[in-house]
């Protein structure tokens, strides 16, 4: 009776919400005991623990204890994609668990065994809930160009080095010239190695020059967003990094009583769709739900244009004013001759104004309320549409 009760209680996604904690949550154990490992046995003498200790190199063992590391700040990246249920995080985790589990094995540490164990734990935990985890990472093509820079930079000055490497007083190996470009190009420069020939020189002030402007760029494009996010989030507002994503939408524009049901329409439809309402409390609930807001006067020019009205599909014109719905809509028309509006009219004495707005379509509720009730009573009307809202309500 009593564990009825408690699963009674429960909310109706429970199995959700356990299984996609479980598996950030592991992820991010394994990251913590990854770096833990890695920095433990970094300077370690050789080890002797474990049945493949006497087979293991030396070198391979202090290798893995800096790329266990390595590896495990990068799954604390990796589990932070999984706590936003990205794609790409349960890609990268289910990466890089193996990897974790053969690093602990590769270094022959009794402190790496609880790293195997839980790394092997995760595994089937991670693929049971491959499913929660279905958000596509978004990236603006000002970042996918960043990136790019980046590491383009980074290979040009890797084997651009290498095949000068006897113009340079220190480079022998492809990781030799990475290490040379990494450290020029962040403006490191420990002045162990260092051009001999003019040669050598001029493509070292190319690495430095092309190097710090992709590095700066890289910075800007790629973690200037994320603060920018953060820092708008806690603003109620929206970046602009964001508001670019949008194409092919549908404008909600105000927020109301008669708005609720058309935000859970759209988001269950799957359909892209950007709110815009000046309510700042529900502007705030609505982004803890995940639905994109943007905490704006929805009659005002520059909201409109910052939601990309361009772009969209539809403007849909639905809170419990006329009187500011018929602003909305005049603005939209303004801005996009061509969109199609459509608005709802709480007092059907301001259908013929909303329509003189703009709207294409206006819904009269009470006409709309009125006649489905007449034919509910009445049993006439057997229309799909019709018994489909019955059947909702």
């Amino acid at each position: 009776m009593v564990g009825e009760r408690v699963i009674e209680r429960l909310p109706e996604n429970w199995r959700w919400v356990v299984t996609t904690r479980a598996a950030v949550g592991l992820a991010l154990l394994v990251a913590l005991l990854s770096v833990a490992t890695g920095v433990l046995n970094i300077e370690q003498e050789a080890a002797d623990f474990g049945p493949i200790a006497p087979h293991v190199p030396l070198a391979v063992q202090e290798a893995v204890g800096f790329t266990g590391a390595l590896t495990g700040f990068l799954m604390v990246g990796s589990a932070l994609a999984l706590r936003r249920g990205l794609r790409a995080g349960w890609w990268a985790t289910f990466l890089l668990l193996p990897l974790t589990a053969v690093q602990g094995l590769l270094q022959a540490s009794q402190y790496s065994l609880p790293l195997v164990v839980l790394s092997l734990i995760s595994l089937p935990t991670l693929l049971l809930s491959r499913r929660r985890f279905d958000r596509q990472l978004s990236l603006s093509t000002t970042q996918l160009a960043a990136g790019g820079a980046l590491v383009g930079v980074q290979a040009y000055g890797t084997f651009g080095a290498f095949a000068l490497r006897e113009q340079f007083d220190g480079i022998d190996h492809l990781l030799d010239a990475f290490y040379f470009t990494l450290i020029t190009s962040s403006t490191v420069g420990y002045g162990d190695i260092g051009p001999e020939t003019e040669q050598a020189q001029l493509f070292t002030m190319s690495v430095v020059v092309l190097g710090v402007a992709s590095f700066g760029i890289a910075i800007g494009a790629l973690v200037g967003p994320a603060i920018q996010a953060r820092i708008s989030k806690t603003l109620g507002m929206m970046t602009d990094s964001e508001l670019e994503l949008l194409d092919d939408h549908v404008l909600v524009l105000g927020y109301g009583d008669l708005t609720e049901p058309i935000v859970n329409e759209l988001d269950t439809a799957d359909i892209p769709f950007l709110v815009v309402t000046r309510d700042e409390t529900a502007g705030s609930e609505l982004r803890d739900r995940s639905v994109s807001v943007l905490n704006a006067n929805p009659s005002d020019e520059e909201p409109l244009r910052r939601g990309k009205i361009a772009t969209a599909r539809a403007v849909l014109v639905a809170t419990d004013d006329d009187a500011q719905d018929a602003l909305a809509v005049l603005t939209a028309r303004e801005l996009r001759p061509d969109v199609r509006i459509v608005t709802a009219a709480t007092d059907r004495e301001n259908t013929r104004k909303l329509e003189r707005a703009g709207a294409d379509d206006v819904v009269s509720l009470s006409e709309l309320g009125g006649h489905l009730l007449v034919q509910s009573a009445l049993g006439a009307d057997e229309s799909p549409v019709v018994s489909s809202l019955l059947k909702d309500e």
